[in-house]
C-alpha cells in the first residue's frame, strides 16, 4: 500500500485549538507589555507595577489605535528592512546545500549565505558610523524611540505572513516539467482541517516562492538581525542621552551579538533542526521569528539601558558571567559536534557505546550523550543565564527569558521523546535505561 504523502494530523500540539488561540492572543500582548514597562516614560520598579500608569500609554480612541498600529514611518522602515534583506538574500553569494529527504524522497536546495549577509550589515553600520557626526545614527535612534510601534508592526506583519503562506498551501505546485500539478508537502502537525489551528501551527512544511525558502529566511534573518540592532540602539541612546555606557550594557550587547552571529554564520546546522524538518510555517514560527525573538530577547538590554536601572558589574562579575557563557557554549557546540561526527562515522575508532535500532541507525549513549538525553539543551540554557545575570537582581522581569526558555526546552524534550518512542520502540526503552536523565545530568 503506497504511503500517503500528506496524512491527516491526529495529534494536536499545545492542547489543541484553545492553546493555539491562547498563544496567538497572549504572546503579542506580552511583548507589547514589555514595551510598555521598559521605556523612558514608564520603567518597572522592582516588582511594583502601576498598571494604571502602564495602560495610560495606550491609545484611548480608535483613531489613535489606528495611528499606533499603522504608523507610516514604522511600516515603511520595517518593510524596507524585511524586503531589503530579501533582495540581499538573492544577490549575495553563498553555497548551495540540500536539506533532509522529504516524504516524497526529494531534497530541497538551500542557499547558505549567512557570512555575506552578516558581513554586509556590519560594513553598512561601520560606514554609517564613519559618515556620522559624533557617532549619531538616526536609524538606531529611530528603533529606540519607536519600540512600541515597531513591536506592533512586526506582530501584524507576522500575522499577515502567516495568512499568506496558509492560503498558498492550497495552491497546487506545477511539476518541474511543466505538465500537471503535484501536492505541496504539508506539515505532519498542521493538516487537521481546522483553519485556525492549521494557520497557527503551519499547514505547509516548506513554503517557498520559486526557490526562495520563506521559513529558513525568517528563521535567521529579519528577527535575529533586528535583535542585534535593538541592542545597539540601547547603547546608542544611553551614550547620546546620558553621556556614558555601563559595563553591563556593553556585556549584554557583546554576549548576545556573539549568539546572533554564531547562529547566522552556522545556518547550515539549522537545516537538520526540528523547525525546518518537521514544523510547518504558520503564525507560531512567523511571529516567533519576526516579533517574539527580537522584542522578548532584548528585554534585558532595554531594561538596563534606562538610567534608573544602571548596573555596573565590575571585572569580577563580568569574568564570572563570561565564564558561564563560555561553559554553556562549550557544552552546546561540543555535544552537537560529537553527535554530528558520530553520525558521519568520524568517531568509529573511539568505539563509543551505542544502541543499534531497527531502522539501522544508532543511538549514541557515550561521551556527552551518556550524561543526558539532551545535554546540548543544558548548554543552551546556561547561555541564557549569562544574558540575565548582567541585569542584577532588581526585578524578576529580566529573568523571564531563562524561565520561558527552560519551559520551551522541556516541551521540545517531550516532543522528541514521544517521536523517538514511536520510531525506535524497545531500543528507545533500552536507551532510556542507559541514559535516564533528560537534560541536566543527575537532576532531570
Amino acid at each position: 500500500m503506497p504511503q500517503v504523502l500528506n496524512p491527516k494530523t491526529t495529534h494536536w500540539e499545545f492542547s489543541g485549538l484553545p492553546g493555539a488561540i491562547g498563544i496567538t492572543l497572549g504572546l503579542p500582548t506580552l511583548i507589547t507589555f514589555f514595551a510598555l514597562i521598559t521605556n523612558e516614560t514608564y520603567s518597572l520598579d522592582g516588582i511594583n507595577l502601576d498598571i494604571t500608569a502602564v495602560l495610560s500609554q495606550l491609545p484611548s480612541t480608535p483613531t489613535e489605535w489606528f495611528e499606533l498600529c499603522f504608523n507610516k514611518a514604522c511600516w515603511t522602515a520595517y518593510l524596507v528592512w524585511f524586503f531589503g534583506l530579501v533582495v540581499l538574500d538573492f544577490i549575495l553569494p553563498g553555497k548551495n546545500m540540500k536539506g533532509v529527504a522529504l516524504r516524497d524522497n526529494t531534497q530541497l536546495n538551500y542557499k547558505i549565505n549567512g557570512l555575506a549577509m552578516s558581513g554586509t550589515l556590519v560594513v553598512v553600520l561601520l560606514a554609517r558610523v564613519y559618515q556620522s557626526d559624533n557617532w549619531f545614527l538616526p536609524e538606531l535612534q529611530f528603533i529606540y524611540d519607536n519600540q512600541l510601534q515597531l513591536t506592533i508592526v512586526t506582530t501584524i506583519f507576522s500575522f499577515l505572513l502567516a495568512v499568506f503562506v496558509y492560503v498558498c498551501s492550497f495552491i497546487p505546485l506545477a511539476k518541474l516539467n511543466g505538465s500537471g500539478n503535484r501536492e505541496r508537502i504539508l506539515s505532519i502537525n498542521g493538516n487537521t482541517g481546522n483553519v485556525i489551528y492549521d494557520w497557527f501551527i503551519g499547514r505547509e512544511l516548506n513554503p517557498r516562492i520559486g526557490t526562495w525558502d520563506i521559513k529558513l529566511f525568517c528563521e535567521l534573518r529579519p528577527g535575529l538581525l533586528l535583535w542585534f540592532l535593538i541592542n545597539l540602539s540601547c547603547i546608542h541612546n544611553q551614550y547620546h542621552t546620558y553621556g556614558e555606557v555601563t559595563d553591563s550594557l556593553i556585556l549584554l550587547n557583546a554576549l548576545q551579538a556573539f549568539y546572533v552571529f554564531d547562529g547566522v554564520l552556522n545556518e547550515e546546522g539549522v537545516l537538520s533542526m526540528i523547525d525546518i524538518t518537521t514544523d510547518g510555517f504558520g503564525f507560531m514560527l512567523s511571529f516567533g521569528d519576526l516579533a517574539w525573538l527580537p522584542w522578548s530577547y532584548s528585554v534585558q538590554t532595554r531594561y538596563v539601558s534606562l538610567p534608573e536601572h544602571k548596573v555596573n558589574l565590575g571585572p569580577v562579575n563580568i569574568a564570572l558571567i563570561v565564564g558561564i557563557k563560555a561553559l554553556g557554549y562549550y557544552i552546546f557546540h561540543s555535544s552537537n559536534k560529537q553527535k554530528s561526527d558520530f553520525r558521519q562515522g568520524k568517531l568509529d575508532h573511539l568505539n563509543l557505546k551505542s544502541i543499534k535500532t531497527q531502522t539501522g541507525s544508532k543511538l549514541l549513549c557515550d561521551g556527552w550523550w551518556g550524561l543526558s538525553q539532551h545535554i546540548n539543551y543544558l548548554g543552551d540554557w546556561l547561555i541564557g543565564w549569562s544574558w540575565c545575570l548582567p541585569t542584577g537582581f532588581q526585578t524578576p522581569l529580566t529573568y523571564f527569558y531563562v524561565i520561558y526558555f527552560g519551559t520551551l526546552l522541556l516541551h521540545r524534550q517531550t516532543r522528541d521523546e514521544a517521536k523517538c518512542k514511536a520510531k525506535y520502540g524497545k531500543q528507545w526503552e533500552e536507551y532510556e535505561s542507559k541514559v535516564p536523565y533528560k537534560i541536566i545530568p543527575y537532576v532531570y
